[in-house]
């Protein structure tokens, strides 16, 4: 299986690559992809040495698969390019996601979505990703009204230039400001601010929870409002989320449909200080739940406090995941 990985420099791309090595995915040949200043540079992959190369030479060697974390711009202009010499390409940026040509895919979720004819499939966004495993399994159930929520996400979702803007604020070193990534300092600080604002007043990462969702779960209709922020944590996003389902529901079952969801760990023991957290979810897999409790103002309605890794379930892990079912189904190469 011959692996392209675009954007193999970045935050995500070196967490694709780390993935891809602990899950055994069968890797014959990878190719490092990244932009024109990283060309020529070296970096590891299972203990080998493997040369960046550009996007037309990666593109040349036709590669079964690729993971493609560059930037949306990057995406609309090579992943048709990459489907068009019979690869597979796995998005991990915005350009495909609310395409009604592209399918938007969390593998617990709606994998089965996919055929052979599926050369560009679009990885949600890292918010979405763990909130919607999450609720996949109570929606089934229950059906899905209303959601509210608030996210608390890490300033690693925003990129390296974040991570630098953060440890320079904790140093107490200025930076100018064409090298912060925020308006305003991070460190020792929160900002309701993730991505821009758009006409509505909203942002555009919180519209992406509205608009992904409803692709994900097929569930046009689910009214939802989001409020998301950015918080100085170096890894992991967390989640308050508030449902309202069509039906009533008991709790015992409520914790048995999540303890029983691919992928999900339940974490609620409050009376112990047990409860997710971005520092206990760090470098895992898994998306976590706790502080489930009923809605005390709403018959129908449930709190949930969501936590996981943004760089792993929510980016790298997901893509990766997508491309084991696809190689699982023999989509891959066809």
């Amino acid at each position: 299986m011959r692996v392209a990985v675009v954007g193999a420099t970045g935050l995500v791309g070196n967490i694709m690559l780390k993935v891809l090595a602990e899950r055994c995915f069968p890797v014959t040949e990878l190719i490092a992809v990244a932009s024109a200043r990283s060309v020529g540079k070296s970096l590891l992959f299972e203990g080998r040495e493997v040369k960046v190369v550009g996007l037309e030479e990666a593109v040349r060697q036709a590669p079964d698969l690729a993971l493609f974390s560059a930037g949306a711009a990057v995406s609309r202009a090579w992943a048709p390019r990459f489907a068009e010499a019979g690869t597979t390409v796995v998005d991990n940026s915005s350009a495909w996601r609310m395409s009604p040509d592209h399918k938007l895919i969390v593998p617990e979720i709606n994998a089965d979505r996919l055929t052979p004819a599926d050369k560009i499939i679009a990885n949600p966004n890292c918010s979405t990703i763990q909130m919607v495993a999450a609720l996949a399994p109570l929606h089934r159930i229950y059906r899905i009204r209303r959601l509210i929520i608030s996210t608390y996400q890490s300033i690693t979702g925003t990129g390296v230039k974040a991570v630098r803007q953060y440890e320079a604020e904790k140093s107490g070193q200025a930076l100018p400001p064409d090298q912060m990534a925020y308006p305003h300092p991070i460190f020792a600080n929160c900002l309701p601010h993730c991505d821009v604002f758009l006409d509505n007043a909203y942002t555009r990462e919180e519209m992406k929870l509205v608009n992904e969702t409803r692709k994900i779960l097929d569930a046009p209709d689910i009214r939802i409002s989001a409020t998301a922020v950015r918080v100085p944590v170096l890894g992991g996003h967390s989640e308050s989320v508030n449902v309202e389902f069509e039906r009533e529901y008991e709790l015992d079952q409520v914790y048995e449909l999540l303890r029983s969801a691919p992928g999900i760990t339940v974490v609620d023991a409050p009376a112990c200080n047990e409860y997710p957290m971005p520092l206990t979810a760090h470098d895992k897999d898994d998306v976590f739940v706790g502080r489930i409790r009923r809605d005390l103002s709403h018959p129908r309605a449930l709190n949930l406090w969501i936590v996981s890794d943004n760089l792993r379930k929510g980016a790298a892990t997901n893509a990766v995941q997508i491309a084991e079912y696809l190689l699982k189904q023999g989509y891959l190469g066809t």
